[in-house]
């Protein structure tokens, strides 16, 4: 997505950061761990006004741990700013704040605003990646250090970036544009890719994906138009390594209107046992953040998980009642509410995620008049619960966890 401010020159007036700035030190109140009870950690750094100075003085963090045997190229930048990438967020997202396993902010120039989600931890694949749920706009820490200064010439953010991270000057201009800043695609570009692969995949009776389904304890009767396989999807991690082909499940991300914004890819393994043995086994195209996979019509009463097997193993159940799946905890407290909604169970999975996408949801509910019930899972998530205990001690479960009401309707029948 092309932004909306001007080009700005090298000149630009950045700003100031004083050898004085706390967010520059390190502090001897860094976040601790998550509590056990997996309550959400949240850190407001206060903004700061300074005075304009060029973006080449800008004062950068010690290095406490730095990076070893960095290569001239793309791919250590992102690496080694992913290594560091609270100290990242602190410097060039001042106005934000760490929140469980994300730093917010309102955009990626800073402003202040809680939009952005920037991944603090989790897979080594995902640190660094972000997301603005209000613009549709993504990419990793550098595509970040580049629209947060304002620069579009990938010599001035490599610069930039080896500058944060005490790396030598590169030999010449060359070397630089050697390397090639990952371009972020445009949502517009991303959605309709999301399609076309959708539109490829078959209807998941008899394929794969019922095996894969078998082994995670789920088998289902009814017809799941929002899920699909591909017998050959392609799946690459980087831009520098070879491409492979694995079968993979896919799920249509739909908007409360349900037309496709994106798709949810689930590489598995070709025995059916598993998900494919690659780095990142599950990834999105397309539009995600506030929508979902929807199983079954959008109505008063709802259900909504972070996964889909996780919501699938309730489904399994709880037939009638509609469902969503989210995709993760953060798309999760992210969702957008139907609008005949008034009551949803939130499927949160038993981490640090799951809490916080738990308060931020039950908050946006509070704010329309919906009443948010969360459930929780004995084991990591609804899926481990089914797992291990079957069917019928997960009905038994939900027979003491549903409203009187909801239980007469959805359960008893």
């Amino acid at each position: 997505m092309k932004s909306s401010y001007p080009k700005p020159s090298l000149h630009r007036a950045l700003p100031r950061r004083d050898l004085d700035d706390p967010l520059l030190k390190p502090s001897p109140h860094s976040p601790s761990p998550p509590s056990p009870d997996g309550a959400p950690l949240r850190e407001t750094i206060t903004p700061h006004h300074h005075s304009p100075l060029h973006h080449s003085q800008l004062r950068h963090p010690p290095n406490r741990h730095p990076p070893q045997n960095l290569a001239d190229n793309t791919r250590d930048l992102v690496a080694g700013l992913a290594s560091r990438v609270e100290e990242v967020c602190k410097l060039y997202l001042s106005n934000g704040y760490r929140e469980g396993s994300y730093w917010r902010c309102g955009d990626a120039r800073n402003t202040s605003g809680q939009s952005l989600y920037v991944r603090l931890r989790g897979p080594a694949a995902k640190i660094g990646r972000w997301t603005d749920a209000a613009t549709g706009e993504y990419g990793d820490l550098l595509n970040l250090i580049g629209e947060s200064l304002g620069l579009t010439n990938f010599a001035d953010i490599a610069v930039e970036a080896r500058n944060f991270l005490r790396l030598p000057a590169l030999s010449s201009s060359a070397d630089v544009a050697s390397s090639r800043l990952p371009k972020s695609r445009s949502p517009e570009t991303a959605t309709l890719a999301a399609k076309r692969l959708f539109g490829m995949a078959i209807p998941i009776h008899g394929t794969l994906v019922t095996r894969y389904f078998a082994s995670r304890g789920l088998v289902l009767d009814e017809p799941l138009p929002a899920l699909r396989f591909h017998p050959k999807c392609f799946y690459r991690d980087d831009p520098h390594e070879p491409s492979q082909n694995w079968p993979a499940l896919l799920g249509a991300v739909t908007d409360v209107q349900g037309n496709i914004c994106g798709v949810h890819r689930t590489w598995l393994n070709p025995s059916g046992h598993g998900k494919a043995p690659v780095t990142t086994p599950r990834k999105h195209l397309g539009l995600i953040v506030g929508h979902a996979l929807r199983f079954g019509e959008a109505g008063s009463v709802m259900m909504a998980g972070e996964g889909i097997e996780t919501t699938l193993s309730l489904r399994m159940i709880l037939a009638t009642m509609p469902m969503m799946a989210a995709g993760s905890g953060g798309h999760l407290g992210a969702l957008q509410f139907p609008s005949a909604l008034r009551r949803l169970y939130i499927l949160r999975d038993r981490d640090a995620a799951g809490a916080a996408a738990v308060v931020r949801l039950q908050e946006r509910a509070s704010e329309v008049g919906i009443e948010a019930l969360a459930l929780t899972p004995q084991g990591g998530d609804f899926n481990d619960d089914l797992c291990k205990s079957g069917v019928e001690a997960l009905r038994l479960r939900l027979s003491h966890l549903l409203i009187d009401a909801d239980r007469a309707r959805f359960l008893e029948r």
